[in-house]
């Protein structure tokens, strides 16, 4: 057993495309295969199961990865120490986080692990915030940036950034939202609200409908609380976002916030890491540079 063939099949293990592994690992797809085949004799178990359209990673699969990730990140971690300088840590990690975060607090972090690490790429992935913590779970990332949840998942780590309130905004025009807000008591069974698809945003803003005894009315469910400020913007409803979002908006002139008789939960944002990920030298340098420049903030 080589590492190479541990490389291609943790590629493989995240792609579950054949096509795609062998062309990021610069092999052909039958130089793949028969690596995969070797793995799988001498192993004595199946790794994959595929057919014409698809490609699952088996329950073995799943226990080999486990095994092929750690023994990758102790001879990740063994090539270092003989080397004796941490500046000599080279490499790539992959990094999500959602818009609002690329251009805020990640600047000071990234900025600080590059100046300690110049020779890790970061490969970082940008999208909705409620992804976060799944690519994490999938290992479609290293680290992500993401909030607390309520419950976090055992494989998890997580280290806390910065904590931002959940804020109700509205419109700054003149609009039929806002007439409805004037009114007293607010009918809020009747103003249309733009809310998350899902994520902790949602969950937090289902339980105060819950607590306020009335069924809201959906104008929009989307992705991304960048998106919901730019709807509130336009007239077309009320919405909850992060108020790191809001400061850092170009469309923070056109909202309002709102006070409620209740506020919701703030988010606890931070970076999420699978646990036993931390035993590669090169996401440990990423959790620990996040750890002590919060510390130093």
């Amino acid at each position: 057993m080589d590492l190479r063939a541990l490389k291609q099949f943790l590629h493989l293990s995240q792609t579950l495309h054949y096509g795609k592994t062998s062309e990021a690992m610069h092999v052909s797809p039958s130089t793949l295969s028969r690596s995969i085949a070797r793995l799988e004799d001498e192993l004595g178990a199946t790794l994959f199961e595929r057919d014409n359209r698809t490609v699952v990673l088996t329950q073995a699969g799943r226990l080999f990865r486990e095994f092929a990730e750690s023994t990758l990140a102790q001879w990740q971690d063994l090539r270092h120490k003989l080397q004796n300088d941490p500046i000599e840590l080279r490499g790539q990690i992959r990094l999500y986080c959602s818009v609002t975060a690329s251009y805020t607090f990640m600047l000071d972090l990234l900025t600080e692990f590059r100046s300690r690490y110049p020779n890790i790429e970061v490969i970082l992935e940008t999208g909705d915030y409620a992804m976060a913590m799944q690519k994490v779970m999938d290992d479609e990332t290293d680290i992500a940036v993401a909030p607390r949840p309520d419950h976090l998942p055992n494989p998890l780590m997580f280290h806390s950034i910065v904590e931002t309130p959940l804020e109700f905004i509205a419109p700054a025009i003149d609009c039929p939202v806002r007439a409805q807000l004037a009114e007293s008591p607010i009918p809020w069974g009747q103003i249309p609200f733009i809310v998350s698809e899902y994520g902790l945003a949602r969950k937090r803003l289902d339980q105060w409908f819950r607590s306020h005894s009335f069924k809201p009315t959906i104008y929009a469910q989307i992705a991304g609380h960048e998106a919901i400020v730019s709807m509130v913007g336009l007239g077309f409803g009320v919405g909850v976002v992060p108020g790191l979002v809001i400061e850092n908006s170009p469309l923070k002139d056109k909202i309002v916030r709102i006070e409620t008789d209740t506020e919701l939960q703030p988010f606890d944002v931070g970076v999420c890491v699978l646990n036993r990920r931390l035993q590669d030298p090169l996401v440990n340098a990423f959790w620990r540079t996040a750890s002590e420049l919060n510390q130093t903030t």
